[in-house]
């Protein structure tokens, strides 16, 4: 069944709207809505419009739409034709609603009033046998419009943690590296500078020991 709805603006992981969810609820999903806020952080240009995250008992699925993220956390057996079907309707209305002022909205949860379509939506997918009793003609529709739904991309929530962790450590990696060949190149610098003065200090001396002779010789 849905448990939990988040919609957050895909350029910077603002949140737009979200299911208002019951204390349970909020309790169960705390550690997944955190996951989700670590997907729309990994989300970027070359991101997959549509996929589909497994996590322990739940799931989460997102689409990606006119710089918009919808994405839903359902129990792991609830249908991936559903969960997409659903985000499908709600960005459709979404878009309707509030395209416009998707852009230039500064503060977290500004459509909140798109609570009331999520409700109702929710309540038409919230399992299988309620989806199918809004309508079987419907039903059909979208399994019509989803036939092709097996070819959306299926990650792993660890796998997806283990690559981020991994992707942080490299950057830090190669910054201390960076910062380690430029303490080297200083170093180095300094080492030739003494090596020659080592080298033609002796001679300089000479030098200038020679030219003090020579003024004071023919002054």
């Amino acid at each position: 069944m849905v448990k939990s709805t988040l919609v957050v603006r895909a350029s910077d992981a603002l949140p737009l709207a979200a299911s208002v969810d019951d204390e349970q609820t909020e309790a169960a999903l705390s550690e997944y809505k955190q996951q989700a806020k670590l997907i729309f952080r990994r989300i970027g240009s070359n991101s997959e419009p549509r996929c589909t995250i497994e996590s322990g008992q739940y799931t989460l699925h997102y689409l990606i739409a006119d710089n918009v993220i919808y994405l839903v956390i359902s129990d792991k057996s609830y249908p991936r034709k559903l969960a997409f079907s659903y985000l499908d309707e709600l960005a459709k209305e979404f878009q309707t609603s509030y395209g416009a002022k998707v852009d230039s909205v500064r503060k977290p949860y500004a459509f909140v009033g798109f609570d009331t379509f999520m409700t109702k939506t929710t309540r038409l997918y919230q399992d299988t046998r309620t989806a199918g009793a809004a309508g079987g003609s419907h039903l059909d529709k979208l399994n019509g419009e989803l036939q092709d739904v097996t070819r959306i991309m299926t990650k792993n929530m660890e796998e997806l943690l283990w690559r981020g962790d991994s992707l942080d450590r490299m950057s830090h990696l190669s910054t201390s590296l960076r910062s380690e060949s430029e303490k080297y190149r200083r170093a180095a610098r300094n080492i030739n500078i003494q090596a020659m003065i080592r080298q033609y200090a002796p001679i300089g001396a000479v030098l200038f020991i020679l030219v003090i002779f020579i003024y004071w010789r023919f002054s």
